[in-house]
């Protein structure tokens, strides 16, 4: 006996994807004719796929004058959900195709920090040693959220608990400290002291859309763990300046605009290089939670993933902040 089968309400109710195709390639060139020519059919084809779509959809996609088209809103809405679509398929084809090919290739998800100021100065070496392997870095401050079809074979970031299907290696705690460049301090030789930094021009990393990367550490939390509540003193006497952007603090501290906390991880090759400084001898080792490599199990005995692995944490350990165990 046959099982009968449910109908799949979400497959039923598609729309025709030749029709979507003609609809995404002429909302691209905003044109139908050029739509045309990329697909390499007639332009009467792309109207007539285009004319199905707005039937079945039951709103117009375009607002047409002459030869030329603009979307609608509906449109713009539909073009956003579409091409995503079809870029996300496009990659999964790709990466099937070379999937017997003899490049590796690896997808890394980590943080915008962690990969401008961590793995951007420490990835040549590891190409120049692997040309064998592919890298691709996805950043993001959502890393419960992934967008469909991104399945990242490693996450960097401080999320203990290992998703279902990975395994999480420890890697180091926050080491933070003040920063700025040698000319502000040079400029401002107080701020060597708490008293002087309260009253220092201090660029604050907000939490807003970090709630996701881990426990939150800005100025009120740093001077809170020196045993200060930090002053805000008379008017214009200190100012605060926030952003929940760290690559842009880093660049306004470079720029000579003032004070930021630093995590010692990723300043450490600025500071090496004399473009930062540490302010005094003032620093915190927040070990409440720490930073993890993870893994998706399925590539524990993939080769191009142990050497990646091999060579991230002779990375951390040769910087002595390695505070895990390395496992097989």
């Amino acid at each position: 006996m046959v099982k009968h089968v449910e109908p799949d309400q979400i497959l039923v109710k598609m729309p025709s994807l030749r029709a979507v195709k003609s609809f995404v390639a002429a909302a691209k060139y905003q044109n139908f004719t050029r739509a045309a020519e990329a697909l390499c059919v007639t332009q009467a084809a792309i109207s007539r796929q285009i004319r199905e779509l707005e039937a079945s959809l039951g709103v117009s996609l375009f607002k047409r004058s002459g030869r030329a088209v603009q979307l609608t809103e509906a449109g713009t809405i539909f073009y956003d959900a579409a091409y995503l679509s079809f870029v996300n398929i496009a990659q999964a084809a790709q990466r099937i195709k070379n999937s017997d090919k003899s490049k590796q290739e690896l997808i890394i998800c980590c943080s915008p920090a962690f990969s401008a100021f961590w793995l951007s100065s420490r990835l040549p070496g590891f190409f120049a040693d692997h040309p064998e392997i592919d890298v691709n870095v996805v950043t993001t401050n959502n890393f419960l959220q992934m967008e469909p079809g991104v399945h990242p074979d490693i996450f960097i970031n401080k999320i203990s608990d290992p998703r279902e299907g990975y395994h999480s290696i420890p890697l180091f705690y926050d080491l933070i400290y003040p920063v700025c460049s040698p000319l502000f301090l040079k400029q401002n030789p107080e701020i060597v002291t708490l008293e002087g930094l309260q009253k220092t021009t201090l660029l604050n990393l907000s939490p807003y859309g970090r709630s996701q990367i881990a426990e939150h550490v800005d100025w009120d939390v740093w001077f809170n763990s020196q045993g200060i509540e930090i002053d805000a003193g008379p008017a214009g006497e200190r100012h605060l300046f926030n952003a929940n952007d760290y690559n842009m603090l880093i660049q306004m501290v470079l720029n000579h605009q003032g004070v930021s906390l630093g995590w010692n991880q990723l300043v450490t090759p600025m500071i090496e290089q004399g473009w930062l400084v540490k302010v005094g001898d003032l620093e915190i080792d927040y070990k409440e939670k720490r930073h993890y490599l993870t893994y998706s199990d399925s590539k524990k005995d993939n080769q191009a993933f142990r050497t990646f692995k091999s060579w991230f944490l002779s990375k951390i350990a040769e910087e002595k902040t390695w505070v895990g165990e390395q496992t097989d």
